[in-house]
């Protein structure tokens, strides 16, 4: 189903104003220098959560939590995301996403399921193919930009900030 590299239980910082757990997807493309969790790039994980765990999980915190958050790595690229997101929305809790934009049709699929989306806008479109390592990356990027701009989807876009060289910031 999905494969997960890690799980928080309790995030207040995830999902704006909400109290979440943040399911962490195994695997990423791209090979950002600044990258803040490089042990979730290789599609296996050396630890990985059963899915079954993790339902298992959110579903004990009904009335607890609000949110679930999939994260990464890089979430769209794995095929289980929409059923994964419909168990948890099944549930009663509201769904988020954090992606780079790394595969712009799944995002197209998942989009109909997320209350709220926060995207990394890794470099310039421009520029993203030196800073991803991945060729193709700006287009896909701005491809999966312009799909969330067009959905409605409650959105934040964090971008590289001037003053932070090493990594994104929070950016609307």
């Amino acid at each position: 189903m999905l494969r997960v590299g890690g799980l928080t239980r309790l995030s207040a910082a995830d999902y704006p104003g909400k109290l979440a757990a943040v399911v962490f997807c195994q695997g990423c493309a791209w090979r950002c220098g600044y990258c803040h969790n490089p042990e979730l790039q290789p599609a296996r994980g050396a630890r990985e959560i059963p899915w079954d765990e993790v339902r298992a999980f959110v579903e004990k915190r009904r009335g607890l939590l609000d949110a679930v958050v999939f994260s990464g790595g890089e979430p769209t690229q794995q095929r289980g995301l929409a059923a994964a997101m419909r168990e948890v929305k099944a549930l009663g809790y509201l769904v988020g996403l954090h992606t780079a934009g790394i595969v712009p049709r799944r995002l197209a699929e998942v989009l109909p399921l997320v209350d709220w989306v926060a995207m990394d806008a890794k470099a310039p479109f421009c520029e993203h193919e030196r800073v991803t390592g991945a060729r193709g990356s700006g287009r896909r990027a701005r491809q999966s930009l312009d799909l969330l701009l067009a959905s409605g989807v409650a959105r934040e876009v964090h971008t590289l900030s001037a003053s932070s060289p090493a990594g994104p910031s929070r950016g609307t």
